[in-house]
């Protein structure tokens, strides 16, 4: 990702990019805004300060040459009922599984992806999530109708370690060494919102979103959202809603009352 803004900066110069100076940048960022995303000139920004800095040893001195505005956009979210009919017209156990394990814990795909038998702790009803986003371990409660969807999916691989394994087959999941890779529940997702008809600009992130959301509505405080999606700051948290005044609840019991809505057939 790096690399990449240099080819661009080189062949847009036809010159190596440590011979430019702070006019050429200029002259190359205000082309870049005009013709491509803010996502692309922050990336090019990023790359080439790391290059100065790190490869080149030099001050980065154009550190103000361009800076993308803060845009906050607020994401669409699933109610349940389409939630159920995501969850009804999934054909693969395995996806449906992933799914519900993701929403009903508020789970990024990487820490779905990740999950461990020794995560699970169904004495306790909780969920240890290990390295997260910022190098941090939480607990998150675990839903009695998300333990048993895992624990059925589990004996369709039974691989010691990972709860969504690697693999075309059960033969090869049950030996497989990593998890399941990123881009079959992502695709999955994608052609069940297009099934179910839904006009909204989803993802599996937006089951995050859509858990954080339902819980607020719920009644849950936004201190204990935050702490169950690992928000570093409770403005992050805050963004789901205008912070309002709400009644607190039993956690535990907001998040079982959620998924038992859902109507999860067999």
């Amino acid at each position: 990702m790096y690399s990449r803004p240099l080819r661009r900066l080189s062949n847009y110069f036809d010159r190596c990019p440590d011979t430019l100076t702070t006019d050429d940048l200029k002259t190359y960022f205000a082309d870049l805004v005009e013709s491509h995303s803010w996502s692309t000139v922050k990336t090019d920004r990023n790359g080439l300060q790391f290059f100065y800095r790190f490869v080149l040893e030099r001050p980065w001195q154009f550190i103000d040459i361009v800076k993308p505005p803060s845009v906050r956009r607020l994401p669409d979210i699933l109610t349940t009922d389409e939630l159920t009919r995501l969850l009804d017209t999934c054909r693969k156990p395995e996806i449906r599984t992933f799914i519900l394990t993701t929403y009903s814990m508020g789970l990024r795909l990487s820490e779905t992806l990740n999950l461990t038998v020794n995560d699970i702790d169904s004495n306790r009803m909780r969920v240890h999530l290990r390295q997260c986003k910022g190098q941090k371990d939480r607990y998150v409660p675990l839903p009695a109708e998300t333990l048993t969807a895992l624990r059925q999916h589990w004996k369709t691989h039974r691989n010691p370690r990972w709860l969504f394994p690697q693999g075309q087959n059960m033969q090869a999941q049950h030996k497989a060494a990593k998890p399941m890779n990123r881009s079959l529940p992502q695709k999955a997702m994608r052609k069940l919102v297009q099934e179910c008809r839904i006009n909204k600009v989803v993802s599996l992130h937006s089951l995050r979103h859509s858990f954080a959301t339902h819980l607020l509505e719920q009644g849950l405080s936004l201190r204990a959202i935050q702490d169950i999606l690992g928000h570093m700051r409770p403005e992050t948290t805050a963004l789901y809603t205008r912070l309002t005044e709400t009644v607190e609840l039993n956690t535990h019991r907001v998040i079982n009352q959620l998924v038992d809505e859902l109507k999860c057939g067999d």
